[in-house]
């Protein structure tokens, strides 16, 4: 199997590590050599986060070059502009339609993003984008599974079976988090069930 390169791309508290290390384990349960890295930003919440993960038959580096990832999987908007450069031409955009306000912008550093739906529409004119917030919150109830929201909508794009995601996530939840396993059961489902057949 050839290398398959994924770039998840977020702010710090988004859970985007967790969810990177949910498809690794996923890909090493599938019999598949792994390499992951990852990248925080200065701020432990709200500092850009950024992790690869290339999976294949042999996977010499951890780094994914410029231009390379095959999906880019991003928890916010802006994010998904920053990290653009990244996507290969034939890659395709996983995009969770929220927009958080950098640091920088909020304490007036930079200036807040113009012509941002017209620069979105350019840049990903054929994202698959999902409610995964909207989704957390109303049918799960709960904020903080938007990242297992969004691993669900992945599992649909990456090459492995549906009962594999859900093994490694039995293995991730263990402990004093295993009683939170059921709700990112049900987070992930959603998920999965959001990305239309078209997606697929």
């Amino acid at each position: 199997m050839k290398t398959i390169n994924v770039s998840l791309v977020g702010v710090g508290g988004q859970g985007t590590i967790l969810t990177s290390d949910l498809l690794a384990r996923t890909a090493a349960l599938s019999g598949m050599d792994v390499k992951k890295s990852e990248i925080h930003g200065m701020a432990q919440r709200g500092g850009s986060v950024i992790s690869s993960v290339r999976f294949g038959t042999r996977v010499d580096s951890p780094i994914i070059p410029e231009g390379q990832s095959d999906i880019l999987v991003a928890f916010d908007r802006l994010e998904a502009l920053r990290w653009a450069h990244l996507l290969a031409k034939d890659g395709k955009v996983l995009l969770n339609n929220v927009d958080l306000v950098p640091v920088t912008v909020s304490s007036g550093i930079q200036q807040p993003v113009t012509d941002f739906e017209a620069r979105l529409a350019k840049v990903f004119p054929d994202a698959l984008c999902i409610d995964a917030l909207s989704i957390a919150e109303k049918q799960i109830g709960n904020a903080r599974t938007m990242n297992m929201v969004i691993a669900g909508a992945l599992s649909v794009l990456a090459p492995f079976k549906e009962s594999v995601w859900l093994k490694a996530m039995a293995e991730s939840f263990t402990g004093r988090k295993a009683k939170l396993l059921g709700l990112n059961e049900q987070a992930f489902a959603l998920g999965r069930a959001s990305v239309p057949a078209a997606g697929r």
